[in-house]
């Protein structure tokens, strides 16, 4: 039987290379000079940080501009509050979503169970979400019908089978 997975999921090394530009272009940008802005990768977690809250907001615009080239789903950063740091600084945490919650899969299995088509199964495994019917025509319009919805997450399609 066709199945196909529906997963969320986040590549580290292009979230690496997007902050890596990020932070080169901050040491070189003439209106960041002198404001100890900086962006770090953590575990899981994007440190900003910077002297003010406009420089820290246009520390965060050019990491997004960087995420968005190298085409990482803004959907998949989560950006915390601002918080003042020591040195009069102010830092912002951003931390990276992967994966879908039992929370996001159920609403996934009960939006494809709202479209009715008939024969499509669906079943929760771990941090994705399998896709069965007997025709890859009822598929296809499921993937169709979930890239158009917008659940708040990012959502790959893999493992596609006949």
């Amino acid at each position: 039987m066709p199945t196909f997975d529906v997963v969320s999921e986040v590549d580290l090394q292009e979230v690496r290379n997007a902050v890596d530009q990020a932070s080169r272009e901050v040491t070189t940008r003439f209106d960041f000079k002198d404001t100890h802005s900086r962006v770090e990768l953590g575990d899981g977690i994007i440190t900003l940080a910077s002297i003010t809250e406009d420089r820290l907001t246009a520390l965060r615009q050019v990491l997004e501009e960087k995420l968005v080239k190298r085409k990482i789903s803004l959907k998949a950063i989560e950006f915390g509050n601002v918080e003042v740091a020591s040195g009069s600084t102010v830092r912002q945490v951003a931390t990276l979503r992967a994966g879908i919650n039992s929370d996001k899969s159920r609403d996934i299995n009960k939006f494809l169970k709202a479209r009715g088509i008939k024969g499509l199964q669906t079943q929760t495994q771990g941090e994705q979400v399998r896709v069965t019917h007997k025709k890859r025509d009822a598929l296809q319009e499921a993937m169709a019908a979930l890239k158009e919805e917008d659940f708040g997450i990012p959502l790959q399609f893999q493992n596609f089978r006949d």
